[in-house]
């Protein structure tokens, strides 16, 4: 049986799977990344927002894991650029918290106190804060509608997941990281040594990282280990707007459970359902895919006459 021996493996070959073994084989490891290629891949479909600010749902105790992330951003697009990848799609939008009534309208001097005591204890991508009235908003998105006021952040930046992805994995790969297309299984992991199976191949290295997304969970369980990770399928929809710029409007969020954001040139993204129960159902739904528009319209009417460009699914990895 053929064998692999290296320093590290890696088992994932999203976004956050390359970005591990980004830094490693620059800092000289030899790593190999190992990938399924399953469909729904979180990376294929995630929005890429990045503007933890606004985030209304988020416990305070994983904000100093997002500072640490937000930080990084910056780094590794420099460390790219170096490296000769210059297209990672990072870019800073700002972004909109609407608010839809008079009720949620009263809770946005709050929120903004609440954006700038993040921002000055350290938080990044919030950037300067204001209040806006409806037409102050829909100034910044013009196919938003009437809301009752919105805050705007102007640090809050997005990124293409697949393009940074790409990136990552293309200076990695010239760095001599190693892609193995194939079913990982775990054979044992010990103090100083990882044995991994991929098909024919016997795979060994001095430590491991599991960046497999939804289906992390799966992987170590022959290990008994029980990881509280599963899968939510989460429907996307892409728009087109031809007769329009929309590479420098700003991410919309709100209290509402969706989002809407753009990439350039004419591109507008409506997302995005939030399916607990799917397993591993790669599949749209008429259900979700109309829930994902009735939402984009009621807050957008003017995405009206937008051209669906296409559909992105993928399995979140959810706990």
């Amino acid at each position: 049986m053929p064998s692999l021996q290296v320093d590290t493996i890696v088992i994932g070959g999203g976004l956050l799977g390359w970005s591990a073994a980004y830094p490693l084989v620059r800092a000289g490891q030899h790593v190999a990344v190992i990938d399924r290629a399953d469909e729904g891949h979180a990376t294929q479909a995630g929005a890429g927002i990045i503007a933890p600010g606004m985030n209304i749902h988020d416990p305070d105790a994983i904000y100093p894991l997002l500072e640490a992330a937000i930080d990084y951003y910056p780094t590794i697009v420099e460390l790219l650029t170096e490296d000769g990848e210059s297209n990672t799609s990072y870019e800073s939008v700002g972004a909109l918290f609407i608010a839809r009534s008079d009720d949620e309208a009263a809770t946005l001097p709050r929120l903004a106190e609440q954006m700038i005591a993040r921002r000055d204890s350290g938080l990044g991508n919030v950037g300067e804060v204001t209040l806006l009235d409806s037409e102050g908003a829909q100034e910044l998105f013009p196919p938003l509608g009437a809301t009752f006021g919105a805050i705007h952040a102007s640090g809050a930046s997005r990124v293409n997941g697949r393009v940074l992805r790409e990136s990552i994995r293309s200076a990695s790969q010239r760095q001599g990281a190693q892609l193995i297309i194939g079913e990982a299984e775990l054979r044992s992991v010990g103090e100083s040594t990882v044995e991994v199976r991929v098909g024919s191949t016997q795979v060994y290295a001095d430590s491991l990282v599991i960046a497999a997304g939804a289906w992390s969970a799966e992987l170590v369980k022959r290990l008994g280990i029980t990881l509280p990770i599963f899968p939510q399928r989460g429907q996307i929809v892409h728009l087109d707007m031809p007769d329009a710029y929309t590479g420098d409007w700003p991410i919309v969020l709100g209290y509402w459970t969706q989002y809407l954001l753009t990439f350039r040139p004419n591109r507008v993204v409506a997302g995005a359902t939030r399916e607990s129960e799917s397993g591993y159902e790669v599949r749209l739904t008429a259900a979700g895919v109309k829930s994902v528009l009735d939402e984009a319209l009621a807050v957008a009417p003017g995405l009206a006459d937008a051209t669906i460009a296409e559909i992105r699914i993928g399995l979140r990895p959810y706990s």
